[in-house]
């Protein structure tokens, strides 16, 4: 029974390569995988920052204009 691993003349475990087309469906698999993750995680962190922007107006640390100016800024900033 072959575990999918060769041993060399030392009895060294070695591990077999996996074909090209094996290896890029793994890769498109990890990437489905991460887009989904994030396409989960960008809603709910909106939703977070929304939040702590009403929190931050309703008890006066900041007026909302601040907090437009900080998001002009920031868009600025990555360009």
């Amino acid at each position: 029974m072959r575990s999918g691993k060769q041993r060399t003349s030392r009895s060294r475990v070695v591990a077999k390569g996996r074909p090209a087309a094996e290896a890029g469906d793994a890769v498109e698999r990890r990437l489905g995988e991460l887009s989904e993750a994030v396409n989960i995680m960008i809603p709910e962190l909106s939703a977070r920052v929304a939040a702590l922007e009403h929190l931050l107006v309703e008890k006066r640390v900041c007026r909302r204009v601040d907090l437009i100016r900080a998001r002009q800024f920031v868009v600025v900033g990555a360009e």
